[in-house]
């Protein structure tokens, strides 16, 4: 017998595999832990409740937070959340987020895989998508090791400076670890700098170009002519995008990218304290073979009914995986529901008329702050949902007033900008009530 029931293993059990380790008792296991970081106290738990107690303080613990109206983005967007998708999602028969592996017994999740992957494929314009990615920044970071492992004697990725620096900080840890050098393409006025692009394609040895749409500072790119120069130096383009403005904007296949990544939380999942999103991946039909994950396939059994299936795996991940280009074997499949069921409610006129909504909300704030005098348009470029002002006062102090009126102010982004976001929540008067707190300020 063992001594805490809800641990599943017998005493001799744990002799056993001790035994099969070479040790004696369990603390052996962590005998290089030196005693100078060891805890020696009492667990502070607290005493035993009964359900209707515990769910009493979950609830004084919620009303600790603060409700803020949000006009921050930078990544993580307040879109609104239809009321059925977590619903849905919440049925026992999908809220999982493993892989299903058994196709015989895993045939709903299967089929909500294929329609997510059409889905992303008809919003991205490309041939081919995957089952769905951890999110945005590993799924740019993948494509990065996707164009390296396609590429002939290449070493370099190129990634533009407009690029979401959080993406860049994951893509340049996966990077470090695969021989892959990154360079960074100049930005000019809040721009890619084609002309510095052209100067590192023409040095040789690239394997891929990294550019993101809309970009870091919310401008919407001109990314003419990008692929033409990308390709004819044998290299791949990689677009990655905010998913819901994608119903608006250039697909990355307008743009001639090989690769679109990008990440799908904009797609009605709550911002919940930054996670967790959910990362897509699509890629012409001719680079299948180097996409990381699994793709979904449909097909017919043996009575001639519609079937789905793992229509494509790599095996290098399972059997062979110092050979493999990924070692994504999961997914964040309850998460692809998620979009999946939110991009069916809303269909295509019903996201466009966000993504509109979206763009009036951000260039009324815009203007309305513009008319203050005390801001300043950091880069006059076109853009969507979210823009970056110039400020002149203190920054700190400006976002500290509006937290205490009830307001996530945008992100400072520099000593003297700040980037605002606006979804299709925010209101008239939420924006107006925004802009009459800088007056005051």
């Amino acid at each position: 017998m063992n001594n805490f029931k809800f641990f599943p293993h017998t005493e001799e059990e744990i002799q056993q595999m001790l035994a099969a380790c070479g040790l004696k008792k369990l603390e052996d296991l962590y005998a290089e832990i030196p005693e100078s970081i060891r805890f020696k106290g009492q667990y502070e738990l607290p005493k035993q409740m009964s359900e209707l107690e515990l769910r009493q303080l979950m609830e004084c613990l919620g009303q600790l937070n603060d409700e803020l109206v949000v006009f921050a983005g930078a990544g993580c967007y307040d879109h609104y959340t239809p009321s059925v998708v977590p619903n849905i999602i919440e049925r026992s028969e999908f809220l999982t987020s493993y892989t299903p592996y058994q196709a015989e017994i895993s045939q709903g999740t299967l089929h909500y895989i294929f329609e997510y992957q059409s889905m992303i494929a008809e919003m991205t314009g490309m041939d081919i998508s995957n089952a769905s990615m951890y999110d945005g920044a590993t799924a740019t970071a993948e494509a990065v090791m996707m164009a390296f492992h396609a590429g002939k004697k290449v070493t370099k990725v190129l990634v533009s400076k407009t690029v979401d620096p959080k993406v860049l900080r994951v893509v340049e840890t996966y990077a470090k670890f695969q021989g892959i050098e990154i360079e960074l393409i100049e930005e000019k006025d809040g721009v890619t700098d084609r002309d510095d692009m052209q100067r590192r394609l023409d040095e040789g040895g690239v394997a891929g170009v990294v550019v993101q749409m809309p970009n870091y500072h919310g401008i919407v790119e001109d990314y003419s002519g990008f692929a033409d120069a990308i390709h004819e130096k044998k290299a791949l383009m990689i677009v990655n995008s905010v998913a819901a403005d994608l119903a608006v904007l250039k697909t990355p296949a307008e743009w001639g990218a090989d690769i679109a990544v990008g990440d799908c939380q904009s797609l009605g999942i709550p911002m919940t304290f930054g996670g967790p999103g959910v990362g897509y991946m699509c890629c012409k039909e001719k680079l299948v073979r180097k996409m990381p994950g699994r793709i979904v396939g449909l097909t017919q059994d043996n009575r001639g009914q519609r079937a789905f299936v793992l229509t494509l795996q790599a095996r290098e991940q399972h059997i062979r995986r110092q050979k493999a280009t990924s070692n994504i074997c999961s997914n964040q499949s309850l998460m692809a529901l998620f979009v999946t069921i939110y991009m069916s409610l809303m269909g295509k006129e019903g996201l466009k008329e966000a993504a509109q909504l979206s763009y009036a909300g951000a260039h009324y704030l815009c203007d309305e702050l513009l008319k203050t005098g005390k801001f300043t348009l950091a880069y006059d470029k076109p853009f969507l949902n979210e823009f970056c002002v110039k400020y002149n006062g203190d920054i700190d102090a400006l976002q500290e007033r509006f937290l205490a009126e009830g307001f996530l102010g945008g992100v400072k982004v520099a000593d003297d900008t700040i980037m605002f976001a606006v979804t299709e929540k925010r209101t008239k008067e939420e924006i107006d009530e925004l802009v009459n707190i800088v007056k005051e300020a």
